[in-house]
């Protein structure tokens, strides 16, 4: 087996490959999760929440996207964050990134398990999603075009089924529904719905992850950015208001499997196409659930080739050019969290590490800006400076609005990062610059030997 310094990933992805990666890895929260949100604020509630994360993920990709160009590497958040503030800061950037991307992956795998289910009650929802754990686990080792390609394919038919599934219930939304009880916790529950309005977008910052394995990365970046984030908005709303007004939605806010369910009030359970629908319906789950596992196995490379995390796992597969025991290390994280927690707390923990790893890269942005003027950014982020503050202040409200109504997962999440912390900085890693980065050899962080 070749070393890490010698094997090389491939440039292979195309701005087709960007936009199927990127709403293949959001894709899924249109599917389940959202609705989690009707429960803690009301449709309307929620609809305020949706409409305030979207003005922050317009920003903060736009905003992201000059990072992702200027700085093309597989470490995305963790390599801004370094280079800007130093080696804890990447530290504390990598982490969050970790969380949100690695907890993603069993959030979907739940999902999949209770899609499942739903279609053959038989089936257990835990042996589901270690089935699926599996299979892509060893799909995503295969190589990276033959991952992209089945991206491509697989987000098609997602997309596709959300328009079949808004064009059969559309006709059936009636606003007395929507409009029933629409805030029944005031203001205090848009800011309880905050996480779960993320889990629309979530992830699809992940493209940064794979910028090393893109053809002309400074130009096809952006292109699968917009486009992918135009097509999910587009979706998100969609999705969310037609569902509202077609029963009750109370009914819904509890489920793993909203859509079929909504399908099923239409047309009835016992019609051929509720069962169609669910089944067509595993490709947004499936399409997320391998672009989560193909993004947090290139978190994990990149820490790893930067000495954050065992070296071992840097290692590339000589055959298939892809990080296996990144892959693998991932894969391990997912069966644990199956095990030991619910969706909702999943969903939680990693979208609390998706808000800090958004403000990390807007920091990170700014410092930048002021610590290396001549740059080169191919892409610069409009309306500069008001798009990042703006991203970084919906971020940091989001922050405080998780902390303060999911207390006991932010005491994990913080006792996690502090642990974190303390082992990097006692075993002397945050006063060693890494050299062994050709992407990162340009930082302005200057550490001084012991």
């Amino acid at each position: 087996m070749a070393s890490p310094a010698t094997e090389q990933l491939k440039r292979v992805l195309k701005p087709i490959h960007l936009w199927a990666i990127a709403v293949g890895l959001v894709i899924s929260g249109e599917y389940f999760g959202w609705n989690y949100g009707w429960g803690v604020s009301g449709t309307v509630g929620f609809l305020i929440a949706t409409l305030i994360i979207t003005v922050m993920y317009v920003t903060f990709i736009f905003s992201y996207t000059e990072l992702t160009t200027a700085i093309p590497h597989a470490g995305g958040a963790f390599a801004y964050a370094y280079r800007a503030l130093g080696p804890i800061s990447g530290l504390v950037a990598g982490y969050a990134t970790l969380i949100d991307f690695l907890l993603a992956t069993p959030a979907i795998a739940f999902a999949l398990g209770s899609y499942l289910h739903f279609l053959y009650p038989a089936l257990s929802v835990l042996q589901s999603a270690m089935f699926f754990n599996v299979v892509f686990i060893l799909l995503n080792i295969s190589g990276v075009k033959e991952s992209a390609t089945f991206s491509v394919f697989i987000t098609i038919l997602a997309v596709a089924e959300l328009l079949l599934f808004m064009g059969v219930i559309g006709p059936h939304f009636k606003m007395d529904n929507y409009l029933a009880n629409p805030m029944p916790f005031g203001w205090g529950g848009v800011f309880a719905a905050l996480p779960f309005a993320v889990w629309f977008y979530l992830a699809i910052e992940g493209v940064a992850m794979v910028a090393e394995e893109v053809q002309d990365p400074k130009r096809n970046i952006p292109r699968g950015y917009i486009s992918a984030l135009i097509t999910l908005v587009l979706l998100a709303l969609g999705v969310m208001i037609l569902t509202g007004g077609i029963t009750d939605w109370r009914k819904l806010s509890n489920l793993d499997y909203p859509l079929p369910e909504a399908i099923a009030v239409v047309l009835g359970k016992s019609n051929g196409l509720t069962k169609v629908f669910a089944s067509i319906g595993l490709f947004g789950l499936v399409a997320s659930f391998h672009g989560t596992i193909l993004a947090s196995s290139r978190q994990v490379f990149a820490m790893a080739r930067s000495g954050y995390l065992h070296r071992g796992l840097a290692k590339v597969n000589h055959r298939f050019k892809t990080p296996h025991w990144a892959i693998v290390a991932g894969g391990f994280i997912s069966f644990a969290a199956l095990y030991t927690g619910t969706t909702s707390q999943i969903i939680i923990l990693s979208v609390l590490g998706a808000v800090v790893m958004y403000m990390m890269s807007m920091i990170s942005l700014f410092v930048l800006r002021k610590k290396e003027p001549d740059l080169e950014r191919p892409f610069a982020s409009p309306f500069y400076p008001v798009f990042p503050a703006v991203a970084l202040i919906i971020s940091t409200v989001c922050l405080f609005a998780i902390i303060y109504y999911n207390p006991d997962i932010s005491i994990v999440f913080i006792a996690g990062l502090i642990t974190c912390v303390a082992i990097f900085v006692a075993m002397g890693k945050h006063k060693v610059k890494i050299m062994d980065d050709v992407l990162l050899e340009k930082a302005d962080v200057i550490i001084k030997a012991e």
